[in-house]
């Protein structure tokens, strides 16, 4: 589960554009590559794109820096609301904030 308690069929960014539209979603995992993916879904940092959002718009978390380093720092605060810096640290190894 997201700590950011995102549903199946809404796209997280949609939905901070205003877009609240139920659309096909995929599970995209905030921290990947070399063993993250599984710290991500350990962890609740994860949640549903669109396709669009995910991998094929110009925007798309996959396609573009910007947009990874905005959905990674959201993350990052919610996490470190629940949790402390030095245990994000620990975990993700970088500050993205």
């Amino acid at each position: 589960e997201s700590i950011l308690n995102t549903e199946k069929g809404i796209c997280l960014l949609c939905l901070l554009e205003g877009d609240t539209r139920h659309k096909e979603t995929e599970e995209h995992h905030v921290l990947f590559g070399r063993g993250m993916r599984k710290i991500s879904e350990e962890n609740g940092l994860k949640c549903n794109l669109c396709i669009e959002h995910h991998r094929t718009g110009k925007t798309a978390v996959h396609r573009n820096e910007e947009t990874r380093i905005f959905l990674t720092q959201l993350f990052q605060r919610k996490y470190e609301n629940l949790h402390s810096h030095e245990e994000w640290m620990q975990m993700a190894g970088k500050n993205w904030i």
